[in-house]
């Protein structure tokens, strides 16, 4: 069974990126949003039990995302992906729920490892 994946960025190319490289036996149905709106939108509608979040986005950032995703309870797992990756960056989106923070650019390696860490692949 697929688990449903939201990638969520302002930019294309790290919507790509990410894409690209997700563990290629990994079964995923993904969704792309470009801004927070969206992702809340998409999670709300199912397509994001597992989320890729980025923090600097238009219309809605990440921590804007991560606040209402825990105030209204909906079932997803965020890993933050950010080029923003102060100390200060990291512990707010963990106090938010994120389950952990990747430095873009995106390295598929890092990507790999930190979900099997988490058991999720």
């Amino acid at each position: 069974m697929s688990t449903p994946l939201l990638i969520c960025d302002d930019s294309k190319m790290a919507r790509k990126q990410v894409a690209r490289s997700l563990p290629p036996e990994w079964e995923v149905d993904i969704t792309f949003a470009t801004n927070g709106l969206e992702a809340v939108e998409a999670i709300r509608a199912g397509q994001g039990e597992m989320v890729f979040l980025d923090l600097t986005m238009p219309e809605m950032d990440g921590y804007q995302v991560l606040e209402t995703v825990q105030q209204e309870n909906l079932k997803s797992v965020i890993i933050v992906i950010s080029g923003d990756i102060q100390p200060d960056a990291l512990e707010r989106v963990t106090g938010l729920g994120a389950l952990d923070f990747i430095q873009k650019p995106i390295n598929a390696d890092k990507l790999q490892d930190t979900l099997r860490r988490f058991g999720l692949i």
